[in-house]
């Protein structure tokens, strides 16, 4: 009985810990190329059109060394609350208004990016 009671709570664990919103990196792609894509490049790779004369220059987000250095709570972090959240760059602008959904759904295509 004990063991049975152990798995059942390990389901519960394991579906408790899951994500609540299930990412959808085509979603992503779209809010991405909106919102990020003028300065980060439409695949990430910080060369967008305004990229030339910003200073710093934008991150390369399909950096894949850099990509396995941030976890995506950081980049949630930096999307949502701009770069100064996390000592970055004022000119990484914050995007408070992104339900967690589309913040999910850009991290997810961010990760696709991953070269």
């Amino acid at each position: 009985m004990r063991k049975f009671y152990l798995a059942v709570g390990m389901a519960a664990l394991c579906l408790l810990s899951a994500p609540a919103v299930a990412a959808d990196v085509e979603a992503g792609k779209a809010k991405f190329q909106q919102l990020c894509a003028t300065c980060h490049g439409p695949t990430g790779a910080g060369d967008g059109p305004a990229s030339a004369a910003l200073n710093p220059k934008p991150r390369a987000l399909s950096d894949a060394e850099w990509q396995a250095s941030v976890d995506d709570a950081y980049l949630g972090k930096v999307i949502k609350e701009g770069g100064p959240a996390v000592g970055l760059s004022p000119m990484m602008v914050a995007q408070r208004g992104l339900s967690d959904e589309e913040l999910a759904n850009i991290i997810a295509f961010i990760r696709s990016l991953d070269n």
